[in-house]
Formats: C-alpha cells, sequence, structure tokens
C-alpha cells in the first residue's frame, strides 16, 4: 500500500490513521513541517523523543523518494519492518538482504510505489548507489544518528562525511536527526553535513523523564549485575560491557542464575550475531550481554533496563547507551557501575591515543563530566542535563533523589593524600600511597625509605576501603590523574593545588564510603487489578507475531497494551483511540485484542472498520440507523430503497451542507427519500 496515494496528506491526519496516535510528542510537529517544506533541519531529540517519524511523515506527505541513511542494518530492517506492518511501502538495500527482498525493493522504485528508502552510509562510496539514487526521483534525504559524522562524537563513522557530497549532486534538501550532540559535535555536522550554511535548527530536550537513573561503585560487580537483573526477572535487558570477553563470562553467570541470557560482541561471527538480534526481537526475556556494538543496532522500545557493568567514556556515550531502555515511554530503569580502574582505563585510553594534544585535553573533560555526574551530590537527572545546556530542578527518578546522600567535608583527607602523592614523587598508585597514609609498613614502602615521611601513618584513623573510595572520588574530580607514561602512578593535576594551599574545599559523599543501599524492587507497569489483563494481552501478542514470524513489538508496544489494560476498550472506535493503533493494525489485529479484553468482539461492515476512531464512524452509524427507518419511506409502505456502506462513508465524511450538495452525492431519488433527514444528522453533529 502506498500510504500517501490514499490518505489525506495532512501531517496530523497521517498521524492517526498510519501510526495510531492522537497527537503530537512535544516538539515533533513543527520539525515535521519544516521537513515536509523542504527546508534543512537539524533536529536533537531524546531517544525515544519520537526522532524517526519527523521524517517517516514528511515522506508521506511529500511526492518522490526519502532515502534514509542509517547506520547499522538491524536498525534499518526493523524500521522496515514496522513501516510495513503500518501499510507504508519502505525498503532497505543492506548487505543482509536476501535476493528476494532487493528484487522487492528494485520492483517497487520502478514502479513508483516506494516511500522509504534505507541504506547504509557505505552505500554511498560505490558508484552504483549513488547512480541508483541519482535515478529514483528522490526529494528528500534522512540522516539518522548524524552524530557519526562528527570526529568529536563517540561513534565516528567516515562514509557519513560523503553525505554532504550527495545533498550537493541530488540538489535536495537534507534533515538530520540524533540524541547526543554537544555544541562542538553540532557545530561539525553544520560544517560537514550542510557545508557550514546554517539550517533550521531544533534542540528538543535531552530528559528522558521516565527512566530512573543510578550510579554505584563497583563492590564485586558481577553479584551486583546478578541482583540487579533477579530483582527484574523476565523483563527484557541490556548489560553492557567495555570487553568482548566480560561479555561471554557475564552472560554465563546470568545463566547460571536461571536467566535467558547471551552474549553480543563483535568478535562473534555474524550468523551468531544473528541469531542473537533474532532472539532478542522475539524472545520477551532474553538479556543481551553486549559490547556497544549491539546498541546502535536495537529498535525495540519495550527494553525495561540497561545495566552499564563498566564506565562508558563519556556522557554523549552514557546517554545512547541507557537510551535504549524505556523507548517506548513505559517506566525503565538504569544502573551504572564504576570503580578506580574503570577511570585508570578510560585515561589510558585517552592519553595512548593519536589523537592530537586538544583533542585529548577536549576528551578528558568528556570524561571527567561524567565522573561529575558518577560523583555527584545532588539529582543526576540535573547534573545531566545541565551538561546539555537545560537546567531542572530535581527529578524525584534516580536514586539520589530516592535517599539524599550524606556529605562531608573532606579537605584534609584529601590534602594528606595529595601531600603523600607529591612526596613520593607522583611515581606510585593509589594502594601505595594508603598504605603510607594508613601507616601499613610493606616491604616495598621500607625499600623506598617512605616509613620516613611525614605523611606516614597520617591517616591511621580513616579505614582502607574508605581511603579507596576518597581516592576514587578524587580521580573522579580530576584532583589526581593516572599517568600512561609512568605506568598508572598517580599525578596531582593544576586543579588540585588550591586544595593543597587550603583555598579550595573539598565535599565527599558519606554514601560512597557504605555499601550501596538496596533499591525498592522496581514499579510495575501497571496496577495489580490489571495485571492479569496485561499478561493476557502479552501473550495474544506473542502469539500473533510468532505466527507472522516477526518481533512481539512490531504487533503493539508495550505502552499500547498497557493503555489497553487500563483503558479497556469495548469497542473497534474505542480500540482506535488507543495509540500506537493505527488503520491497517486496528483492521489486522483489533477484533483479536477486543476478544481477550470483553469476551466476543462486534461484528463491523469492512467500510465501518476503516472510520473506527473517527468522527465519521458515529456519524456513519446514525445515518445507517436513519436508512433503516426510512428503507420503505416515511410511512412504512413504500419501494424498499438503500444505501451502500461506502455511500454512506462518502455522506459522513465529506459531510454536504446544502440539499443540492447531498443530492449530487445520494443521487435524486436517494435524496428525495433521504436527503432531508441525512442534513438533519449532519447538522446536530457540528
Amino acid at each position: 500500500m502506498n500510504a500517501s496515494a490514499t490518505l489525506d496528506n495532512s501531517a496530523a491526519t497521517l498521524l492517526r490513521d498510519v501510526f495510531g496516535f492522537q497527537a503530537f510528542r512535544p516538539g515533533q510537529e513543527e520539525i515535521v513541517h519544516t521537513v515536509a517544506e523542504g527546508r534543512n533541519t537539524l533536529a536533537i531529540m531524546p531517544t525515544g523523543g519520537g526522532k524517526s517519524l519527523c521524517y517517516q511523515l514528511p515522506a508521506l506527505m511529500r511526492k518522490g523518494v526519502t532515502v534514509v541513511i542509517s547506520p547499522l542494518i538491524a536498525l534499518m530492517r526493523d524500521q522496515v519492518r514496522a513501516l510495513r506492518a503500518a501499510g507504508v511501502e519502505a525498503g532497505a538495500l543492506t548487505s543482509a538482504n536476501t535476493d528476494e527482498e532487493t528484487q522487492a525493493v528494485h520492483a517497487a522504485l520502478a514502479e513508483g510505489t516506494l516511500k522509504l528508502l534505507y541504506i547504509a552510509p557505505e552505500r554511498l562510496a560505490a558508484g552504483s548507489g549513488q547512480g541508483l539514487l541519482r535515478r529514483i526521483n528522490v526529494s528528500l534525504i534522512a540522516v539518522d544518528e548524524a552524530h557519526c559524522v562528527s570526529q568529536w562524537g563517540h561513534d565516528f563513522r567516515p562514509d557519513y562525511l560523503r553525505i554532504g557530497d550527495l545533498r550537493r549532486a541530488l540538489g535536495v534538501p537534507l534533515a538530520a536527526f540524533t540524541a547526543t550532540a554537544d555544541a562542538e559535535t553540532r557545530t561539525e555536522i553544520v560544517a560537514k553535513l550542510f557545508d557550514g550554511e546554517e539550517p533550521q535548527i531544533f534542540l528538543r530536550g535531552f530528559d528522558r523523564p521516565n527512566i530512573h537513573l543510578a550510579f554505584q561503585p563497583k563492590d564485586r560487580p558481577r553479584a551486583q549485575v546478578i541482583a540487579f537483573a533477579a530483582a527484574r526477572k523476565g523483563q527484557p535487558g541490556i548489560v553492557y560491557c567495555a570487553t568482548r570477553a566480560r561479555t561471554e563470562t557475564l552472560a554465563k553467570a546470568l545463566r547460571d542464575e536461571s536467566h535467558n541470557a547471551a552474549h553480543y560482541h563483535g568478535g562473534m561471527e555474524a550468523e551468531a550475531r544473528r541469531e542473537v538480534e533474532e532472539r532478542f526481537n522475539v524472545e520477551d526475556d532474553l538479556i543481551v550481554v553486549a559490547t556497544i556494538a549491539f546498541g546502535m543496532g536495537v529498535d525495540r522500545p519495550d527494553i525495561r533496563w540497561v545495566v552499564q557493568a563498566d564506565l562508558p567514556k563519556s556522557i554523549e556515550a552514557y546517554y545512547q547507551e541507557i537510551g535504549r531502555a524505556g523507548r517506548d515511554g513505559a517506566p525503565a530503569e538504569t544502573l551504572t557501575l564504576y570503580g578506580a580502574d574503570d577511570i585508570r582505563l578510560r585515561r589510558a585510553q585517552i592519553d595512548e591515543g593519536l589523537a592530537p594534544p586538544e583533542r585529548r585535553a577536549a576528551d578528558h573533560a568528556r570524561l571527567n563530566a561524567l565522573l561529575g555526574l558518577a560523583e555527584a551530590t545532588g539529582c543526576r537527572r540535573r547534573v545531566l542535563l545541565g551538561y546539555f545546556g537545560e537546567t531542572a530542578g530535581d527529578c524525584g527518578n534516580c536514586d539520589l533523589c530516592d535517599t539524599p546522600p550524606a556529605t562531608y567535608d573532606a579537605t584534609e583527607a584529601v590534602q594528606k593524600a595529595l601531600s603523600a602523592a607529591l612526596r613520593t614523587d607522583q611515581s606510585f598508585g593509589a594502594g601505595h600511597l594508603i598504605d603510607i597514609l594508613t601507616g601499613n609498613e610493606t616491604d616495598k614502602l621500607r625499600a623506598r625509605g617512605h616509613d620516613g615521611l611525614p605523611t606516614f601513618g597520617v591517616g591511621r584513623d580513616i579505614p582502607r576501603a574508605a581511603w579507596q573510595a576518597i581516592f576514587r572520588q578524587m580521580m573522579g574530580y580530576d584532583l589526581i590523574r593516572p599517568d600512561a607514561a609512568r605506568h598508572g602512578a598517580l599525578v596531582v593535576t593544576e586543579k588540585a593545588h588550591p586544595v593543597l594551599r587550603g583555598e579550595v574545599s573539598v565535599t565527599l559523599r558519606r554514601d560512597s564510603l557504605q555499601k550501596a543501599a538496596r533499591r525498592p524492587a522496581p514499579k510495575a507497569l501497571v496496577a495489580e487489578e490489571d495485571a492479569p489483563l496485561l499478561s493476557a494481552l502479552k501473550a495474544k501478542r506473542r502469539a500473533l507475531a510468532e505466527a507472522a514470524r516477526m518481533p512481539a513489538y512490531i504487533v503493539f508496544t508495550d505502552r499500547t497494551l498497557i493503555e489497553m489494560a487500563e483503558t479497556r476498550p469495548r469497542t473497534l472506535d474505542e480500540m482506535a483511540r488507543i495509540g500506537g493503533v493505527g488503520a491497517k493494525k486496528l483492521e489486522q489485529y483489533g477484533r483479536a485484542f477486543l476478544e481477550v479484553i470483553n469476551g466476543e468482539a462486534e461484528q463491523l461492515h469492512p467500510t465501518r472498520r476503516k472510520l473506527a476512531g473517527r468522527d465519521a464512524g458515529p456519524l456513519f452509524d446514525r445515518l445507517k440507523a436513519v436508512e433503516a427507518e426510512l428503507a420503505r419511506g416515511e410511512n412504512g409502505a413504500g419501494k424498499p430503497l438503500s444505501c451502500s456502506p461506502s455511500l454512506l462513508a462518502r455522506v459522513a465524511t465529506a459531510r454536504p451542507r446544502t440539499p443540492q450538495d447531498m443530492a449530487r452525492l445520494l443521487g435524486e431519488r436517494r435524496a428525495e427519500r433521504f436527503g432531508a433527514a441525512f442534513l438533519d444528522v449532519l447538522s446536530t453533529a457540528d
């Protein structure tokens, strides 16, 4: 079906009839109209904020083909599958296509029915790829994950640099979208994609209020991950790890605890990776333990939790990974584990890289921002949004809002630690420095004469575990920094000197010195009385998805099922008002889900079903009732006469205002019998 050929091309109508949403999310409508009008656009919107609709709707509103450039095959295939399920002609040309799939895409392009064509940026390197795009009447280029064009970003893809050349060659507008782009990244996107010409820029906020944010210092991290998963048994989740080996060992540990878990990383065979992707799409309870290679390919909207078992390298990377959770808007939870070893690793990766000094300094600053979020003493969401230039009050949905941390003046302890580092020529790590501070006379310490230092034993009053937390927090505040040239020894930064001189005080968190408090069990998705119905709806969804060999969320998302369970629609008209129930899905699945909710569903003529959820639906019913009353005339003795359902639908939709307009629709004979009564029905509906 070519949706734009059969539907009114207004954005609001397409939003309702194709995608099943009654209203735009905040910020969407203005972006949609700007893109549809053919203006170059850069939109920074939070993951789960509805970015894809901001180019999919304009594609249906404009003539020609919209080319969507997206970074990963799995993401493209998921979006194509969802669009086709909604009745939109879309296709992808990827290396994962079967011959039949590729032939079907080329046939649809030749027939002029395809509205959205998804391709990877790597195809732009091939002359055949660019040649195809010149032949198929491209009217718009949409770039997903546009931060990949920026070398300041966290996922740079060199092939994205060819997109600007493509835009110039085709002479069409370009709309670029991303969820995470700071000021430097935005500047580079504009330079590389728009030749420095300022597009219409939309900053639609970075807040994801449905996601609970939490950090914990590492304390037997494998046990921490297993405990978090156990509290959310049966919910789909992702665990991100810094190394491939760690994904495998942690996935096995979860399986040993009876969780349905699989690992995923770039070193696996392609077939094994595809198998995990397919399992994640269809298995409601699968946990994937993965490197970041998995995250960009995930389009599943109902991931209920994400754990980062190792510290990411920046706030952008952090936000990209946790942004996989709760994209349907329903509650989701995240947990980020971090420790001194993570900080050393990230510092070493920066210092040992080949980037120029100014880039390394910027990367250290990005890491500092993330560590500031990890060691925050107030609402995490305020700190996070502040990094992106937004202000906010306390969110009430992070671990520090759940349990406000106690703080203390740690200036004196920090000064002692800094002094120990300086008096040992900044040549040792935290373990040796803590031995000095606590007066622990090791052989290594005595051999170097460090038992005679003025700082020897000055910190005996603080337990060793507490000193470890102090050093970690000092690293987090960038008062000390591991030096790769000194094999990871801690060096004192310029930022620390005012602390040593007593000009600046240091406040640390006491809760960092204690085992993190156990968070209450996650909130249920629905009230207790609606939970059985939600389970039944999920079972029906699973059965339909398995029969069609598609991911369950392509049928309906969790959020749609939650709304069904809470509102319990009784008719197809009421079902059509549920978010995510578009015209094609109503036709395909509406009765099946109504039967779960209410038992046997009502039977409706196919013409009436197409009006479900629209103002014309109730009008059709009233016109039908009037038609039945007048079928034999006003006195009941006339010759039988009726109107077909399609004719009644035209009247209900067009709403003629005068007898002449009604006669043109009905014809003279039917207008004579039904015209006046129909006009009365229409007049009372205004």
